[in-house]
C-alpha cells in the first residue's frame, strides 16, 4: 500500500485531484494530513520528557578483552 499524504497547505483541491488521479489504483491511498503542531512539544501538564538508555550494559557470557 502506498500512502499519498497531502499537506494542508495544498488544500482540498489538491486532495480531490489526487484522489481522482489515483482512483483506479487500489495500491494508492490518498489522505489529508490534519495534524497540527508537534506532539513532542505539547507538555501542557508541565511534565518533562524522560529518555531511557536502552543499551545493554554487558552481555552475560561476553569476554572483555
Amino acid at each position: 500500500m502506498i500512502y499519498c499524504v497531502v499537506p494542508p497547505e495544498l488544500g482540498d483541491e489538491a486532495f480531490r485531484r489526487l484522489v481522482e488521479h489515483y482512483k483506479d489504483n487500489p495500491n494508492v491511498k490518498v489522505i489529508m494530513d490534519r495534524r497540527y503542531g508537534d506532539r513532542r512539544t505539547d507538555r501542557s501538564h508541565g511534565e518533562k520528557r524522560t529518555t531511557r538508555d536502552r543499551r545493554q550494559r554487558g552481555t552475560p557470557g561476553a569476554i572483555d578483552l
